[in-house]
């Protein structure tokens, strides 16, 4: 809200001297200023435009068809925004995309586009506006209409837009069908420029960018060990204990064989620097019924003791636990968080732990390790066999074999055959033990056998970690892009197959900003900032090193914008280019229809349609709020 602010103030700094100078004369003929919107005037390019226009027959084979591409879109995003109006009435709360700052196309503003891309969006916005208005203006001189004038349109310094304004008399002479070649130019012109620049990002610029060697650090946890040793957001961790790392397989390997105490070396794109991390196991995420009974909001818990032997790692908590299915577990931590974790039968206070002054120790026995089932299938194999809907389970062990974690219980159903019956022994709510035998269905997504149950990551519905980073995998956005991510680098990522078309291709290019919200771990905004130390540059335009990252930058967000100005230009509302569309096509409709006043009846369907999209659009942002101050959510 303080950069909302700022931006806020500097606007109206900027709109009191522009109509300062404006009442003063000091500003040229060609410049009008309305508020913080300044026009920008000229005849300059008619002629351009004229000569450019000469292959007319081609121009209209190109304007017809992307007419046709407008009047599809115009009905999808008819129907999205109805739907998205009603979804954010029926959900209890919005989205981030739905927070008001997030429509807009600021930098720094939109939490979606952060502020170190803003020169590339800017770039993007103008290219679009561009663009737009040219095309309107390109197929005026195919159609024989006289330009009036043409510029561009700025709010306070950010250019928001460009125009066309085409000699309204020869306009309304014109036929149906070239006025509305004319307003889906500027659609069909954005459309045809994003195909052009994710074809170069797609092709040669993304193919000469590759993932760097090591472990990417997209996220350190606070209060972690990671972050005690002073290892930050944006640095690579090349060497464990001395040993080089290439990939984070390696990574997690060589960590899960160190000591309590390890060596990193990382490289933060300017030097390297080998840090000591005392390590300590830490549960950074619960999910809720967990048999621990402790919830992750905030600060961390650790786990200092199973079985009354201390433990730093994870390989420590396995070892501890050995085969037994049920273990004590001493924790330490923030003593609120801790409260509820006293009320677990047995649970008492182990004052013999050292903790810090505002901490408390807190032991618990008989707490159930295995792969944490939080949601039973309904008709599901072990639904079938007598699991009950809605009530969490332990899996502890299947076919006999033990099973400590969601990997495990992957690893061991991997092994099986649909149609195999399975005894799958686990562990309710209340601490009783079933055996459940279950006849496996096919997994859904890969080979092996499926129980029909979702589990949470980790053990015992506790996400577990003893250094404190969450990688960022460069490798596997890479490849959503179309390049080389490395093997395995979209393994888990559920867009991966996606990418398989071009049009995949675009499609994840236009949600990647947006990435959190369809599951994956990280938004990514183009290789800015500290991100730029995950790749490297190769073959041919490594001679450009950093500009290559540049290049990726103005194509990406070059290609995100214009099919995002072409997408909302189809709305079917008035001035929009789809609202001037549906006026033609409803003027074609009605001419063929009896009625007495013709006029009324176009201007009835095209107001309609404008105040159903003005009232779906404010519904999309302000929904949940109407309802929470009408008291009904």
């Amino acid at each position: 809200m303080n950069t909302l602010f700022w931006v806020l103030t500097g606007v109206l700094a900027y709109s009191a001297v522009a109509m300062w100078l404006r009442n003063r004369g000091s500003l040229p003929d060609a410049v009008r200023v309305s508020g913080p919107v300044l026009t920008l005037r000229t005849l300059r390019g008619r002629a351009f435009l004229g000569r450019l226009a000469t292959p007319k027959r081609l121009w209209r084979a190109v304007a017809n068809l992307g007419l046709g591409g407008a009047l599809v879109a115009m009905v999808a995003s008819f129907a999205l925004i109805l739907s998205s109006a009603m979804s954010a009435f029926s959900n209890a709360q919005p989205s981030a995309i739905q927070q008001p700052q997030n429509f807009l196309i600021i930098p720094g503003v939109n939490d979606f586009l952060p502020l170190s891309v803003a020169p590339e969006i800017v770039a993007g916005l103008a290219v679009a506006m561009v663009i737009h208005e040219g095309a309107h203006g390109l197929v005026c001189r195919v159609e024989d209409i006289d330009i009036d004038s043409m510029g561009l349109v700025f709010f306070a310094l950010l250019p928001v837009g460009a125009f066309v304004e085409p000699d309204e008399e020869a306009t309304q002479e014109a036929s149906r069908g070239a006025r509305a070649r004319m307003f889906a130019a500027g659609v069909t012109a954005n459309t045809v420029l994003t195909v052009v620049v994710f074809a170069l990002l797609f092709g040669p610029v993304v193919g000469a960018i590759s993932p760097a060697a090591g472990y990417a650090v997209g996220e350190v946890n606070p209060d972690s060990p990671a972050a005690a040793a002073d290892i930050s957001q944006g640095d690579r961790i090349v060497e464990v204990a001395g040993t080089p790392i290439e990939t984070s397989g390696e990574f997690e390997s060589a960590v899960a064989d160190a000591g309590d105490s390890v060596a990193l070396t990382v490289d933060d794109g300017d030097s390297r620097e080998t840090l000591t991390v005392d390590r300590e196991l830490q549960v950074v995420g619960s999910a809720g019924g967990n048999p621990l009974g402790v919830t992750i909001e905030g600060s961390p818990v650790t786990v200092a003791a199973v079985n009354g032997e201390p433990v730093a790692t994870e390989s420590d908590f396995f070892a501890a636990v050995g085969d037994d299915e049920r273990a004590t577990l001493t924790v330490t931590g923030n003593a609120s968080v801790l409260d509820p974790v006293r009320d677990a039968p047995g649970a008492e206070d182990a004052p013999g732990v050292e903790t810090a002054d505002d901490e408390a120790a807190v032991t618990v026995p008989d707490v159930s390790i295995g792969a944490y089932v939080v949601g039973v299938q309904e008709g599901g194999p072990i639904h079938d066999a007598g699991a009950a809907l809605g009530e969490p389970l332990t899996v502890v062990s299947i076919d006999g074999e033990r099973v400590v974690d969601e990997e495990g219980l992957s690893a061991v159903l991997g092994e099986r055959e649909p149609g195999e019956t399975v005894p799958v022994t686990a562990y309710d709510a209340d601490g009783e033990r079933t055996t459940y035998d279950v006849e496996l269905d096919p997994h859904p997504n890969r080979d092996g056998g499926f129980i029909g149950v979702s589990v949470f990551p980790g053990t015992s519905g506790l996400a577990l970690d003893d250094v404190g980073v969450t990688e960022y995998p460069a490798g596997a956005y890479l490849e959503l892009l179309g390049g080389d991510g490395g093997q395995g680098a979209g393994d888990g990522l559920a867009l991966g197959g996606v990418t398989d078309s071009p049009l995949g291709l675009v499609f994840v290019a236009l949600i990647l900003p947006l990435g959190s919200l369809f599951g994956l771990p990280f938004n990514f905004a183009g290789f800015t900032g500290d991100l730029t130390n995950f790749f490297v540059v190769e073959g041919p335009l490594a001679a450009l090193g950093g500009g290559v990252f540049l290049l990726a930058n103005l194509l990406f967000w070059s290609g995100w914008i214009n099919i995002q100005l072409a997408l909302f230009n189809c709305l079917p509302a008035f001035p929009l280019d789809g609202g001037r569309i549906l006026r033609m096509v409803a003027e074609a409709v009605i001419s063929r229809v009896p009625i007495g006043d013709r006029h009324a009846a176009v201007r009835t369907i095209t107001v309609s349609s404008g105040l159903v999209m003005l009232a779906g659009l404010i519904a999309m942002i302000f929904g949940n709020q109407i309802l929470t101050a009408l008291g009904l959510s």
